[in-house]
């Protein structure tokens, strides 16, 4: 494979340390595998299963994991892998098998759970490498996608952030974009805490009721018929349009640049807590900035799931995990937005300068770095 020297364009102070394309000709399984810092110890960080992932993604979001672990003062770098298939139509126990004995003897990269894959995943993985975090109970894992630990973590996120723009939490409308293992225990926790959700919206549509949506009815629609969109008490809407509902709470947490330069200007919300990776692009961040629309970034906001994933590796418990999630998040958002708004920078540049430093010094303590 010849070197490509965009790549080496894309390197900083930081890292990637390693970029690594995976092909298994047999089941023709195509990934990626990125790990971007270990200075703070082996690489934890998510395998994300999607038709259109690619280089460049996986590549923001290890970087996004090396952050993420830092500000959560985790002993482990950042890291991040994605298989090109489509999880809805490929053999997926076969693919992940696949996958995980080609990241057999990369043994400073932890894969855990992402978009695509989840417990089940997990356990084929440690099955075939004794390396997985995400893992189901019955294999001594504290289940993300169970417990909603990430969803607890954007919760407890937005009962920091709202301080600091004088919102209300009781009675301020919600919209929630993606309604999978983030989006829908979100919902549950921002409602439990007063928030009224008006809108979500899924791969085939948005469903909108301006006086409220019913969360557990939502729920049993979701689960039986596929979409949000056949909640009957509601308007149903094109998937995009839920950028397009007044809001107080935006959740973006499904995709990558839902947010991007070109649709920034269309939304209207007061705060947006990132319960995806990369859910928005650097420059549309500060555009929403800049017409008075605070965005917590996801490094900061969604760290709950890495959080629980750590102590779940480290031999800890799920009470321990939420604990460590509540405080850690509670504690960095307030730390970040107070210097937003003492020293009126960008959220991500506050957000970015500690987890830099962080990094930086334990970076220090390695030699070969």
């Amino acid at each position: 494979m010849e070197i490509n020297e965009t790549v080496f364009e894309l390197a900083d102070d930081i890292g990637p340390e390693k970029i690594i394309h995976l092909y298994e000709p047999r089941s023709r399984m195509k990934a990626i595998v990125v790990v971007d810092n270990v200075a703070a110890g082996p690489a934890m960080g998510g395998v994300r299963m999607a038709p259109d992932v690619t280089t460049s993604e996986v590549r923001r979001l290890a970087r996004s994991m090396t952050f993420k672990n830092a500000m959560a003062s985790l002993p482990h770098g950042g890291g991040k892998s994605g298989i090109i298939a489509d999880p809805n139509t490929v053999n997926r126990e076969q693919v992940i098998r696949t996958f995980a004995r080609g990241i057999k003897s990369l043994t400073e990269y932890i894969p855990g759970p992402d978009m695509g894959t989840d417990e089940t995943s997990m356990a084929y993985i440690y099955d075939e490498i004794s390396r997985a975090v995400g893992l189901p109970r019955e294999l001594g894992g504290i289940p993300l996608d169970e417990n909603g630990a990430t969803a607890f973590g954007l919760a407890e996120c937005a009962e920091v952030a709202k301080e600091f723009i004088d919102l209300d939490m009781n009675g301020a409308r919600l919209t929630i974009e993606g309604f999978g293992n983030v989006g829908r225990p979100a919902a549950r926790f921002f409602s439990e805490r007063g928030a009224n959700l008006v809108a979500v919206s899924d791969s085939k549509g948005t469903i909108y009721n301006p006086k409220g949506i019913n969360l557990e009815e939502l729920i049993k629609v979701k689960n039986t018929t596929g979409s949000v969109i056949n909640y009957k008490d509601g308007e149903a809407l094109q998937t995009t349009d839920i950028l397009m509902i007044s809001t107080d709470i935006f959740i973006p947490a499904a995709r990558p640049d839902v947010i991007t330069e070109s649709n920034a200007d269309v939304l209207d919300a007061k705060l947006i807590i990132e319960g995806a990776n990369i859910p928005i692009t650097d420059a549309a961040e500060k555009m929403l900035h800049d017409r008075g629309i605070l965005a917590v970034p996801d490094f900061v906001a969604n760290a709950g799931g890495v959080i629980t994933a750590s102590v779940e590796y480290h031999g800890g418990t799920e009470t321990v995990a939420f604990e460590k999630i509540k405080s850690t998040i509670s504690r960095n958002t307030k730390e970040i937005l107070g210097n937003v708004y003492s020293e009126k920078i960008y959220p991500r540049d506050a957000a970015v300068d500690i987890a830099k430093q962080r990094v930086k010094r334990a970076m220090k303590y390695r030699e070969w770095m």
